[in-house]
Formats: C-alpha cells, structure tokens, sequence
C-alpha cells in the first residue's frame, strides 16, 4: 500500500462547520442568537436612543399635566432600561457562548484541515525523492551506456 492510498483512506468527507452547529442549536438556542443578532444592530441602537431622547424630553418640556414620568428622577424610564438591560443582558452572553462553541468547532476544524494538509505535504515531498531517485538511477544508466 502506497503513502496516497494510505491517505486516500484517511481522507473524510468535507464538512460546514457553520451548518453543523446550525444544526446542532436547539429552538431556545436558536431565539436566543436571532434575538442578539437584531439587538446586535446599529438600529436597535437608534430604536433605543430615539425613545429615550423622546421619552426624557417628552417629560420635561411636555405640559405638566401631561408629563407621567417627572423630571428629574424618570423613575419608570429607569425602571424600562433596567428590564431591558436584564432581558437583554443575559440573551446576549448566552450568544456569546454559542459563538464560542462555534468557534472551537471551527479550530478543531482548522486543525484537522492541517493536520491533512501536513501529511500530504509529506506524501509529495516522499514520492519527490523516490522520482529523484529513480530519475538518478536512470541517468547513472544512461552514463554508463
């Protein structure tokens, strides 16, 4: 058995990594990251900046009858970014994690990819100095000849 049948052997099936970890999500998994990706956004950012400039000037220059959250404390906007924080918060750190575990699949991935690669690399560099052999052999024929 040859160096490349060897390897041939060896060789698997080439996989996404991306999909089996897809794949491999669970449905709360799979909430938690499409929350973060949308919370993630610079217009998440916006959304959560025009409502608080709007509710924090709203309660300050809006008739006083008319106010619901009085200025200077804004009790129940820090009551609402606080809930938001506390939903959010924990959403984002369980994404994280899932981007962790993605990320050592795709190492282990890498590695394996190089391992292959170096044992290739090793096959051709082997079957390069039998050529050169053989080629060497051929040639002192040749001179003796």
């Amino acid at each position: 058995m040859t160096i490349l049948d060897e390897l041939k052997k060896q060789r698997k099936p080439v996989r996404n990594i991306n999909v089996n970890h897809k794949e491999s999500l669970t449905r709360l998994e799979k909430f938690a990251v499409w929350i973060a990706d949308r919370i993630g956004t610079m217009g998440f950012f916006f959304i959560i900046l025009a409502w608080t400039f709007i509710w924090l000037l709203w309660n300050t220059f809006a008739p006083a009858g008319l106010r619901f959250d009085p200025f200077p404390a804004f009790v129940l906007w820090l009551f609402i970014s606080n809930m938001i924080q506390l939903f959010f918060l924990p959403l984002i750190m369980v994404s994280q994690n899932l981007e962790k575990r993605r990320d050592e699949l795709r190492a282990e991935h890498d590695f394996e990819v190089n391992l292959k690669t170096e044992r290739e690399a090793e096959a051709i560099l082997a079957n390069l100095e039998k050529q050169e052999e053989m080629i060497s052999k051929i040639l002192e024929k040749i001179d003796k000849d």
